[in-house]
């Protein structure tokens, strides 16, 4: 039983550790999008990242897909915006709407006229 475990505890490990022998960390440069910036500045979705690696990290894949939805949902929102592109468009299309049926006028410089200058 015990030499079982051992193989396939073997068995999962890959060949050659090719990251420690070039003596580099490619997981911390695909993983993590928000890694440390040149001049301290956080990314966009920083916060969001960090919030969904702090709830995922030693649980396991899926256990954290389960657990860790909603922070991965809001990380996935922050990097793509589609909720956000989705509400610019309703918006749009409203507005449009009522434009054409006359119960809404756009100021001047949304129609490209300037103001007259002194």
């Amino acid at each position: 039983m015990a030499l079982f475990i051992f193989l396939s505890s073997i068995s999962a490990m890959p060949f050659f550790d090719v990251q420690k022998r070039l003596g580099l960390n490619l997981d911390h440069w695909m993983t993590i999008q928000t890694a440390e910036q040149p001049h301290k500045i956080p990314g966009r979705c920083h916060a969001f990242e960090k919030e969904w690696i702090e709830c995922a990290h030693g649980i396991g894949g899926t256990r954290a897909e389960k657990e860790c939805k909603i922070e991965f949902d809001d990380f996935v929102e922050c990097l793509l915006r589609q909720k956000t592109m989705k509400r610019l468009s309703d918006i749009r299309r409203q507005r449009d709407k009522l434009i054409k049926e006359g119960k809404y006028t756009p100021p001047p410089h949304h129609l490209g006229k300037e103001d007259p200058r002194p």
